[in-house]
């Protein structure tokens, strides 16, 4: 008997969305748009699909209650980073530590290109579930927020329920490769722990993509010789 991460979870999601129906959709879209705990919507949304062919939920019923929920989890994480941006400076460790200019650069990026990022982000996985705490530490406008989050969220669930209904019968075969992705995500775990253990102990400097850090130049003698007398 062997142990699945995304099987269990993915096992959770189906019995919530057969079991509680629409209003259990609409709440694991609240928790995947908020982004903790992180609750996958590549497994949601092709789910629903997959019920959505069996004739359980209605097309239309199912659209609205995930981009419903994707909407007020987006703005529950938007409205945290908000009201954290005077409490996170400083924080963090070694090198990763947040600096008032950190949140200057950010609020520049968000300034000019905001909101095609939120609605860019909305279409890459796990991606899509975070960008909402930066856009509302940088005070993105809410309406703003609202709007473009929608535009990159209708693509993204209508594709991904799409799927699912395509698969349908299938379904059973797909989760039988739930386990090649439980190696995907702990390889990818494991590289950012130790990208992040790097760059605290100063080996690379933080951002992307990794790049050494430079030291800083040792202080220059600042005391003149002095001149014999005479």
């Amino acid at each position: 008997m062997t142990f699945s991460l995304i099987g269990s979870v993915a096992g959770f999601i189906t019995t919530v969305l057969t079991t509680v129906g629409l209003p259990g959709l609409f709440a694991l879209m609240v928790v995947e748009s908020f982004g903790l705990p992180p609750v996958p919507s590549e497994i949601i949304l092709p789910f629903t699909g997959f019920l959505v062919a069996e004739g359980t939920f209605s097309l239309g019923g199912s659209l609205v209650a995930a981009l419903a929920g994707a909407l007020v989890g987006s703005f529950a994480a938007y409205a945290v980073g908000r009201l954290w941006r005077g409490r996170i400076t400083g924080f963090g460790l070694g090198r990763l530590r947040l600096q008032a200019r950190h949140l200057e650069r950010m609020d520049r990026f968000f300034a000019r290109r905001g909101e095609l990022t939120v609605a860019l982000a909305r279409l890459v996985p796990v991606v899509r579930a975070y960008i909402s705490y930066p856009a509302g530490n940088a005070a993105m406008k809410p309406v703003r927020f609202g709007v473009y989050t929608l535009l990159g969220s209708i693509p993204f669930t209508l594709a991904l329920v799409y799927a699912g209904m395509v698969l349908r019968s299938n379904w059973a075969a797909v989760s039988s490769y739930f386990r090649y992705i439980d190696y995907i995500l702990v390889a990818t775990v494991l590289f950012v722990v130790a990208y992040i253990l790097l760059q605290i102990a100063g080996v690379f400097a933080p951002g992307w993509p990794p790049r050494r850090a430079t030291r800083a130049p040792a202080n220059p003698r600042t005391s003149e010789v002095e001149r014999p007398s005479g």
